[in-house]
């Protein structure tokens, strides 16, 4: 073995520490940033392969009056389309009475395949198959009877249970959509045989596109060509609406037009009789052409129950992605960099003698470059393979509100590629860096020790009242701090960036909570919203209110939905709140402006991807297809969701007669049974389509912030482990880099804490200053992840709670005291004659 490569590996030995620090800091920064990367996306493939393999339609379509066989065929005129069509619709059952989503079964069908996860599927006309919900939260088991409201128009009321299943329809565990009927949530889903449900005809249809199954469901590319797909369907679903009214309604107009010629007959016998039937037949006429009228509701699989809200969960993890472990990344390179030149100049002695032994330059630098490739390559290897195999699988795991998935790990070869280049940058690039400045100068020159800086007056020195009373110890250590000005920089990076990435993880599971709590709590003081009929009696549907012990109180608003454009960009779904009375609005929704002054409020996040302004006029047209063009007065906060609110004086001007369709309701803390109640008491009384509690989209954003849980947790567990070995590092830095110094003190007669003290002394006052510049970089990193993180319906309030900052201080102090704890007992055995022996 050649001198250089034996006095390499013995450095190596002497200096374990050192090396597997190296080791360990760019394994975190690659870990961290090749895991948080990779879990987007295996989020994302994961469920792709699920709902791939279970054949979930790409398109679904249902009609008030069903479909036949004519719609498959104009669905399958599409080029590459298949469709297939099935019975569906809303019911009532079970012990509680929940609203259900019930599907006719069909043996045949080869689209949306259930996953059995108890049981198996119906063979006879009694058996049903159950949401697998209905096991875990209502507690049923196979062979129990499942018994449906009369209401639910079946062949039979009772079924046997003989299965629970999954279904790619429904991927969120915890929601399963919203009706009109009980309380506006459904419950379950169900399966029974297609034939036992009292439906004329199949009411849905889904289409399938071979060409889509290789796509990812939530990537842009998919979204595009389904969009393409559903505008093609529809050009062929033109005029079907109409023609499918008039063949609906001909069977039964049939019946009365041949009683309309019996009294035509008969006009001349009993004019007055016949005059009082034809006006009857008139009115059923007109009944059956509105019950006959054909709708078709449209929707792709990002309208189905939970879709959006897990792609937007993974594009929430792929915006912590970019920054979040880039930023981690960064300051483990920062750190490894100083350590590797620290290395190589503590060597200056070997390489002067090697020099004067005659080796070339390139053999003395290969060693040095070697040691930081080998120590760059073994850290960005085990950070890459851990990184890639454990934090995907951990976040997939936990996230239990999802049916079970198929594990699909992605890791891109460009992550891993950036992974190495960057760790290869700070250890290899850092040492031929050095070396090569070493080796500029002479055998003589690196063979003596480096002349040590030169004290200067800091700018305390100059502020006499304060510097004469400070100790020598305290004046020794500021003087110090200024002196070694790269050593300190680093120290306070290293400790603000730790302090920032512990401070953004609970910023940002904080941030999200708020969005909800602010909502619903600080915007909306109403807890339900209540959708009435037509011609509803109001008297009626404030005596079933005031008969409820949780009712307050209620105002009346018009509500509508409407689609907002300005200089050609668009927001759909727009909530209008129109109040009969600005004055009692105000006491249900607090918006940041006087509603009546400003006559018009757009909500922030509608207007900012309008990119409006106040005093901009949107173009706004209603789903009724009525368009007027408002002028903004007034721009109000708001999180979750579109608002637009009219004063009264401003919707008559643009619509006008003010007409009360939907009541805000005041209520005390309800159960879900009391909710439920409410809901369906409402219903019975035939004055109400639906009630819809805030309580349920609260609970669904809070959700956001449970499914970032574990990977919130886990980047805080690591920017701590991070912190602490960038601490230690940097503290055997300074040790090692100033040993002469301690050694002397030591030998002038200070005793071991003393010595330990002129060292910690300094990592206290930098940790302070750290973490004081560590809540300002954190609060910035959160607003900006945040801002990425944020989608379409819902923007997060930068909000970091007392815990978060205390957490990340008492962290911060628990690592330097654990490292200065280290030092004292390096300090104490130190040889310090070995030490002051001059290099001469």
């Amino acid at each position: 073995m050649k001198p250089l490569t034996k006095n390499m590996l013995r450095s190596i030995n002497q200096a374990k520490g050192r090396f597997i620090a190296i080791i360990l800091i760019i394994m975190l920064g690659v870990l961290i940033f090749v895991g948080v990367k990779a879990t987007g996306p295996s989020l994302n493939n994961s469920l792709n392969k699920t709902v791939a393999d279970k054949n979930l339609s790409d398109v679904q379509v249902v009609s008030t009056t069903g479909f036949d066989k004519k719609d498959i065929k104009l669905a399958e005129k599409v080029k590459g389309a298949k469709a297939e069509t099935t019975k569906f619709k809303y019911v009532m059952g079970g012990k509680s009475k929940v609203a259900i989503a019930l599907y006719g079964y069909d043996k045949d069908s080869k689209q949306n395949q259930l996953i059995v996860r108890n049981g198996r599927l119906p063979k006879n006309s009694h058996e049903i198959v159950l949401d697998k919900n209905a096991r875990n939260k209502y507690d049923y088991k196979l062979g129990d009877t499942f018994k449906f409201s009369k209401s639910a128009d079946l062949k039979r009321q009772s079924y046997k249970i003989v299965g629970f299943v999954d279904s790619p329809q429904y991927i969120d565990n915890q929601s399963r959509g919203v009706t009109n009927i009980a309380d506006g949530q459904v419950s379950l889903f169900a399966y029974i045989p297609k034939k036992q449900m009292n439906l004329a005809t199949d009411t849905m249809l889904n289409v399938r596109f071979n060409s889509l199954k290789s796509k990812n469901t939530f990537s842009k590319d998919y979204k595009n060509a389904v969009n393409a797909k559903v505008k093609k369907l529809k050009k062929e679903f033109k005029g079907r609406a109409k023609q499918r009214t008039n063949e609906v309604a001909s069977t039964y107009l049939s019946t009365l037009n041949q009683q309309q010629k019996q009294l035509d007959q008969l006009k001349a016998v009993n004019p007055t009789a016949v005059a009082i039937q034809q006006q009857k037949l008139d009115t059923a006429k007109e009944k059956i052409l509105k019950q006959a009228k054909t709708t078709y509701t449209w929707q792709t699989r990002q309208d189905l129950t939970g879709f959006s809200a897990y792609g937007e969960s993974s594009d929430r993890i792929a915006a912590i992605a970019n920054v979040f472990p880039v930023f981690f990344f960064l300051i483990a390179a920062l750190i490894t960099f100083t350590t590797i030149t620290r290395m190589v100049e503590e060597a200056r002695g070997e390489i002067g003698t090697f020099k004067a032994f005659g080796y070339t330059k390139w053999e003395i630098a290969k060693n040095y470059f070697y040691y930081a490739l080998s120590a760059g390559l073994i850290g960005a290897v085990l950070g890459a393979v851990i990184g890639t195999e454990t934090l995907p699988r951990i976040v997939l795991s936990m996230y239990k509100q999802y049916i079970a998935l198929d594990w699909v790990i992605s890791s891109t070869w460009q992550t891993l590629l950036i992974a190495v280049i960057f760790s290869l940058l700070a250890t290899v690039g850092a040492a031929l860096l050095v070396v090569r400045r070493e080796l500029g100068e002479g055998p003589a020159a690196l063979m003596r020790p480096k002349a040590p800086k030169s004290a200067k007056k800091i700018l305390l020195e100059r502020i006499k009242p304060l510097w004469n009373h400070l100790s020598f110890n305290s004046k020794v250590s500021y003087r110090n701090l200024f002196r070694f000005k790269s050593r300190m920089f680093m120290t306070i990076i290293g400790i603000a960036g730790g302090t920032a990435l512990i401070l953004t993880g609970f910023g940002i599971q904080n941030s999200i909570t708020a969005s909800g709590n602010q909502q619903y709590k600080d915007i909306f003081s109403y807890q339900a919203v209540v959708k009435l009929n037509e011609n509803a009696n109001l008297s009626k549907v404030d005596r079933i209110l005031n008969k409820d012990k949780n009712y307050r109180s209620n105002t009346r608003i018009n509500s509508t939905t409407a689609k907002l454009n300005y200089d050609k960009k668009q927001v759909n779904d727009v909530n209008v709140y129109t109040p009969t009375s600005a004055k009692d609005f105000k006491k249900y929704v607090h918006l940041t402006t006087n509603l009546d002054k400003n006559k018009v409020a757009l909500t922030k996040k509608t207007a900012q991807l309008l990119n409006v302004k106040t005093g901009d006029k949107v173009k706004v047209t209603l789903t009724s297809g009525k368009k007027v063009n408002l002028k903004v007065g007034a721009i109000t906060e708001n999180y979750v969701g579109h608002y637009l609110y009219l004063s009264p004086k401003t919707y008559r001007q643009k619509f006008g007669k003010l007409k009360t369709n939907t009541l805000l309701l005041s209520l005390k803390n309800q159960t879900s049974a009391q909710r439920k109640h409410l809901a369906n008491k409402l219903l019975d009384s035939k004055q109400v389509m639906g009630t819809s509690y805030t309580y349920d989209v609260s609970d669904t954003v809070s959700k956001m912030s449970t499914l970032l849980r574990p990977i919130i947790l886990i980047l805080i567990l690591l920017s701590g482990i991070l912190s602490f070995v960038v601490l230690y590092n940097l503290t055997n830095i300074n040790v090692s880099e100033r040993i002469r110094e301690l050694s002397t003190i030591k030998v002038l007669g200070f005793y071991n804490n003393e010595v330990t003290m002129y060292v910690v002394r300094e990592n206290i006052i930098l940790t302070i200053v750290g973490i004081i510049l560590g809540y300002g970089v954190g609060n910035l990193l959160t607003a900006y992840i945040l801002n990425q993180a944020a989608t379409e319906q819902v923007i997060f309030p930068l909000t970091i709670h007392w815990i978060g900052y205390v957490v990340a201080t008492l962290l911060m102090i628990i690592f330097t005291a654990i490292v200065m704890l280290v030092t004292h007992r390096k300090l104490k055995h130190i040889d310090m004659i070995g030490a002051l022996k001059s290099n001469e």
